[in-house]
């Protein structure tokens, strides 16, 4: 399991680490002063032995590679902020279920419902949800609700405590 801390801090560790070898502290004291196991201080040295600076560098974690290529994530992209509409919907909202019809129709490529609100977000988008308003909403009465009455309204709790 990884240790936690970024990738900079557990490098400058195992710098640390080789540091302290370099001054001929025991591997466990080395340990110890660095927070890790021996064997983990007996891989850094070793690294370092056979790689010198360059062994201790830390490496991204590459993970399972993305379905999508660059190209087509910019093209999904470009999908998205048309609408829902040009891609054949009722309304312009689009779902994740949505979203995974048109990669899945566009692309050929398949991924579960629930990875698509991530998917998402890796691209820059975010959750919005419509606002819900009242179909017999009257816009001028609320702003003078807003410039007459509210000001009134907000006085007289003053005035009162």
């Amino acid at each position: 399991m990884r240790p936690p801390g970024s990738a900079a801090a557990l490098e400058k560790r195992r710098r640390k680490a080789v540091e302290l070898w370099q001054q001929k502290m025991t591997l466990e004291d080395i340990a110890e002063a660095v927070g890790a196991s021996t064997s983990s201080v007996k891989r850094w040295r070793d690294a370092y032995l056979r790689a010198g600076d360059e062994g201790l560098n830390s490496t991204p974690h590459p993970g399972p590679r993305s379905r999508l290529n660059a190209k087509q994530k910019v093209q999904l992209a470009k999908i998205l902020l048309r609408g829902a509409q040009a891609s054949g919907y009722a309304n312009d909202l689009w779902t994740c279920p949505r979203v995974l019809e048109v990669i899945q129709q566009r692309f050929g490529v398949a991924y579960h419902v629930d990875y698509i609100g991530t998917l998402l977000h890796k691209l820059g988008w975010s959750v919005q949800k419509p606002e819900q308003r009242a179909r017999e909403r009257d816009e001028a009465a609320i702003q003078r609700w807003r410039k007459e009455d509210w000001p009134r309204i907000k006085k007289g709790a003053r005035a009162k405590s």
